[in-house]
């Protein structure tokens, strides 16, 4: 889920001769945006020196460049240790930020690939992208500090989601005049409180094991060359949390159908290489699935976006993420079944 509280504004240019000249990349050629994702600014750049992607690092709660250099520390030692990643460029003072009128900005080398859904992987591909992640979690260990004692989440608690579910049934209803969307959002959310109210008692406790993961590990995040994932890119949210977890919210959000279903079949490939590959056993996953779903039966976040902020960009998502949480609870000892078995 992007935890931006603050909806972005227009994009202002990109500060173009200044920065180039702070990485002397060159003279501009061209200058697009590139449009996909929710929170990020990035451009598709050519210069007289070659083709770039150019960040803008805008979101409030990861734009601090001591935490972006962080990142790209990181990204340029897991690349030393083969991890397909697109690490930053340094400027002639040897910096990977630059920060000009208040902006933090990096230049990262264009890498020409595609994004792909779980839908267009073969099962081998999905195997791929499992281990893949596994290899990720498992080289973070390798190049990231010692990890502090960290607390772990509380798992939500329903009478916090009652309250919500109360507050956007109020929204849907003041808005006018109704439409398709708000007709969809009244009855997910009458279904999921009768989900919540069934299901109250299996509450699951803190997080599982912790170490470092990407954080944000989706098919926006990762591009491919033919068959291959060619890099991961953006790695804003890089930090401790429960790795099992990153892996089960990584399937879902590949592997889910339009309807709400998942590729449980897809699911059991990537989950295996996986368990493999970072060194995770039945018990860990089976915990993650558990905090996952009870996390997706609780989550209202594109509703929240939609009648809170008036951000629609999340809209698209919304039938097939909430159709999601019913079907996992209906599905639930499947879908663990396809993550342990």
């Amino acid at each position: 889920m992007p935890r931006s509280s603050v909806l972005p504004a227009p994009s202002p240019a990109p500060p173009l001769g200044a920065l180039l000249r702070r990485y002397a990349a060159g003279s501009p050629l061209a200058c697009e945006p590139v449009d996909q994702g929710l929170l990020n600014r990035g451009y598709r750049l050519a210069t007289t020196r070659g083709r770039y992607f150019l960040k803008h690092h805008f979101d409030p709660e990861t734009a601090d460049p001591a935490a972006i250099a962080r990142q790209h520390r990181a990204t340029r030692r897991l690349a030393d240790l083969g991890v397909p990643v697109a690490p930053p460029l340094a400027g002639t003072d040897g910096r990977t930020v630059a920060v000009i009128g208040g902006h933090a900005y990096a230049l990262h080398p264009w890498i020409d690939g595609r994004h792909r859904g779980g839908a267009q992987l073969t099962e081998e591909q999905c195997r791929r992208l499992g281990a893949l992640l596994g290899v990720v979690h498992a080289s973070l260990e390798r190049v990231m500090p010692r990890r502090r004692a960290e607390a772990r989440a509380e798992s939500a608690d329903p009478a916090d989601t009652f309250a919500l579910i109360d507050d956007l049934l109020a929204r849907v209803r003041r808005h006018r005049p109704p439409d398709a969307f708000d007709e969809l959002a009244r009855h997910r959310l009458l279904e999921r409180r009768a989900l919540l109210e069934r299901h109250a008692d299996r509450r699951p406790p803190q997080g599982g094991s912790v170490g470092w993961v990407h954080g944000d590990f989706h098919p926006f995040n990762v591009l491919y060359k033919g068959d291959a994932p060619a890099a991961i890119v953006d790695w804003d949210r890089l930090g401790v949390q429960p790795r099992a977890e990153e892996a089960v919210r990584a399937a879902v959000i590949f592997f889910v159908r339009p309807d709400g279903a998942l590729d449980l079949a897809k699911v059991r490939a990537y989950a295996r290489a996986y368990r493999r590959s970072a060194h995770a056993g039945p018990a860990e996953l089976s915990a993650a699935v558990h905090r996952v779903w009870w996390e997706r039966l609780n989550d209202f976040w594109i509703l929240r976006w939609h009648y809170e902020r008036g951000d629609t960009r999340a809209d698209p998502q919304f039938p097939a993420v909430s159709a999601l949480a019913v079907w996992w609870t209906k599905e639930y000892a499947a879908v663990s079944e396809a993550f342990v078995g």
